[in-house]
């Protein structure tokens, strides 16, 4: 059974003219343990289709199904980073990261060490005071990957979330994230690129 069912889902957007079609009839399964990368230009509808999943907007027909439950609303089992940081500008950095471990009722000592053990994967160990008016660009969008992490939900949904990032700390996220989908998916040591077996998918979407 897939852990994620796209069944002949469709979004229109009404517009002055008429309406624009972002996703037409798109059919997709993912299996517990998948990394699916969707591909297309921009406009093509992979947004589109990453908020629906996340339960961020209704399809216009057909359905979507995460863990065997018809997505209606946003919910704990899908994280999702967007492409812009969506950061609480009134919190610090660990306060920003710990907000949903608190909603969770995470006892405060794990969710600080989590935090902790967020910070120093991302090298922000000496940030976790600062507030996000102090940060660069990257780094927001840093923080914004480590809140979402920090919840481990099931599912997790990525909108392009590295383009703001420098080549360092993109190369860096990105072994986090294949070691997070398994040992089969991490990147091997050497400085050697060997090919890794990945899922794809375009989306059938029309340009808009």
């Amino acid at each position: 059974m897939a852990d994620i069912l796209i069944d002949h889902v469709n979004k229109r957007f009404p517009i002055p003219e008429g309406e624009v079609v972002a996703l037409k009839d798109i059919n997709l399964d993912i299996a517990k343990g998948e990394f699916v990368c969707l591909l297309g230009p921009s406009g093509c509808g992979k947004s589109t289709l990453l908020n629906a999943i996340a339960g961020f907007s209704d399809p216009t027909e057909g359905t979507i199904t995460v863990g065997g439950k018809v997505v209606t609303a946003p919910g704990p089992d899908r994280g999702m980073v967007f492409q812009e940081y969506a950061l609480f500008p009134w919190m610090t950095v660990a306060k920003n990261i710990r907000f949903g471990l608190e909603i969770k009722g995470m006892a405060k000592d794990a969710a600080d060490a989590r935090v902790a053990e967020l910070l120093d994967m991302l090298g922000m160990k000496e940030f976790g005071n600062r507030y996000p008016k102090d940060l660069s660009g990257g780094m927001r969008q840093r923080v914004a990957i480590a809140r979402v992490l920090a919840l481990d939900s099931p599912v997790l949904l990525m909108d392009e979330p590295f383009g703001a990032l420098d080549a360092l700390t993109r190369r860096s996220l990105q072994d986090e994230l294949l070691k997070l989908c398994g040992p089969a998916w991490a990147r091997p040591s050497s400085s050697s690129p060997t090919p890794l077996k990945r899922r794809s998918t375009w989306p059938t979407a029309s340009s808009c």
